[in-house]
């Protein structure tokens, strides 16, 4: 089934005068396929319908329109702007609502719409924006931030769930009090470095093991720098054994947790599969990459630079040469699931290995 997910609806005025109602309101949307891809640079064909009093109520107004879905998959209309089905728009009196806004697509551009979403619009905001000149809108968990200090409630509308598809986000510290650039990436937000943090969540701290011969021989959470020298931590972060991701003391930062298998395939399909999804994780140029860094964009903001790994014997390799990153999803008693980046190839390769391996972990957001 395709999917549309609403992200906001703003009335937008263009009148001064306190009595008068807006000509038109901006919608925008992000536009899904049937495998919950985002559907990008698509003609999409658009029914839309104002309702009064209830979802189930009587259609006042009604218009078509076309467009396309930009680079990251969103449509925005102006509603009042399209080709009238039903009803005068400018008559319609925001003061004795509610109104409801009822969306209907066809995702091929034409008028076979098979996709619905009625959602519920407020009449609140014209007046707040005529009588106090609202200069911006701005949203923190439910509800609308106005210019002028107040806010409005959104009813059954929880606009924190409703995230960017891509552009980095707002940074995150972990209980050592490093701090991580994070990134949104289709329906996920990763963190763009290579986690760093010496305990899990709840303080316990995370022993940093040296010997080789005790590194191999661990069944239990440890971490250590590159070569065992502090200077890889900043630029590499540290490398981690799999019993670090697994179990009831969570290593990343609050809200979030290490990527499971399943959330790494998801990575991989919006970026277009594993032969190409490499390249566009990958940091550009060579300062942290061994040539030729083959197809190297970055273009998804992931910044992924290769911080090698610790072998199940304690020795280390691949430093400047490849990236390892642990899912938190064993594929046997001893063995668990990774992925790898290399400089010699656009790839973003599933492989499985010793839990006993070190290597780097990045969190994704719950």
């Amino acid at each position: 089934m395709r999917k549309i997910y609403s992200i906001f609806t703003i009335m937008i005025l263009n009148s001064v005068l306190y009595a008068q109602a807006p000509q038109q309101f901006s919608y925008q949307a992000v536009i899904r396929g049937s495998s919950n891809e985002i559907l990008i640079n698509k003609s999409v064909g658009m029914r839309l319908t104002i309702i009064k009093d209830s979802i189930k109520g009587k259609s006042i107004y009604s218009e078509t329109q076309a467009t396309t879905t930009n680079a990251n998959g969103l449509i925005e209309i102006k509603v009042g702007g399209g080709v009238n089905l039903l009803g005068d728009f400018t008559s319609i009196d925001w003061s004795k609502g509610p109104y409801f806004l009822k969306t209907e697509t066809d995702t091929k551009g034409g008028t076979n719409y098979d996709l619905t979403i009625t959602s519920q619009l407020l009449s609140v905001p014209f007046a707040l924006h005529a009588e106090n000149g609202i200069s911006r809108v701005s949203y923190t968990g439910d509800s609308l931030i106005l210019s002028n200090g107040k806010s409005i409630q959104i009813p059954g509308i929880s606009l924190s769930n409703h995230k960017p598809t891509s552009g980095f986000g707002p940074n995150i510290s972990d209980i050592d009090g490093n701090t991580y650039k994070t990134v949104y990436i289709g329906t996920q937000q990763w963190m763009a470095e290579n986690l760093k943090v010496s305990k899990y969540n709840d303080g316990t701290t995370i022993p940093n093991v040296i010997d080789n011969a005790q590194w191999s021989n661990l069944t239990t959470g440890a971490w250590s720098y590159y070569n065992n020298d502090i200077v890889n931590n900043l630029k590499y972060g540290k490398l981690y054994n799999w019993y670090v991701t697994n179990g009831n003391r969570n290593v990343c930062p609050t809200g979030w947790h290490v990527p499971t298998n399943d959330e790494w395939k998801i990575l991989t399909n919006y970026l277009g599969g594993d032969t190409i999804a490499g390249g566009k994780m990958k940091e550009v140029g060579t300062t942290n990459w061994n040539s030729p860094n083959t197809d190297a964009t970055n273009s998804s903001l992931f910044s992924a630079i290769p911080g090698g790994l610790r072998s199940i014997f304690g020795s280390f390799a691949d430093n400047l040469k490849n990236g390892f990153w642990w899912s938190s999803n064993e594929s046997s008693q001893n063995s668990a699931w990774f992925r790898i980046l290399e400089s010699s190839d656009s790839k973003l390769t599933i492989n499985n290995n010793d839990k006993t391996n070190g290597f780097s972990v990045r969190c994704i957001i719950d």
